[in-house]
């Protein structure tokens, strides 16, 4: 069963600092028409994956073989998202070595 948690706020400030008060970041969505504020929430938001004007799924899910995907904080382990860069090294073992003879 989804549920959807809805709150009032008084400016975008407030709404990013509620957004980013979280041990979480999976997923982030915004509607805007403002440049401005979209440019702030991609600067200011706390999330691995974030979707501006997306009316499907807007704020959930990715898409695969599209995007990467991955979260940030207590969502994530590395800061990486899996299908993108970094994917083949999260899987590869790093082993720096000295030899001295």
């Amino acid at each position: 069963m989804p549920i959807l948690a809805v709150d009032t706020v008084t400016s975008l400030e407030e709404a990013l600092e509620q957004a980013n008060d979280t041990r979480f970041g999976l997923t982030a969505g915004f509607f805007g028409r403002k440049q401005e504020e979209i440019d702030a929430f991609l600067e200011r938001i706390e999330a691995g994956v974030v979707y501006v004007n997306r009316a499907a799924g807007a704020t959930t899910g990715a898409w695969p073989g599209v995007q990467p995907f991955g979260g940030w904080k207590g969502s994530g382990s590395t800061g990486k998202n899996i299908g993108g860069l970094y994917t083949l090294p999260c899987y590869l073992r790093e082993q720096s070595r000295t030899v001295v003879s």
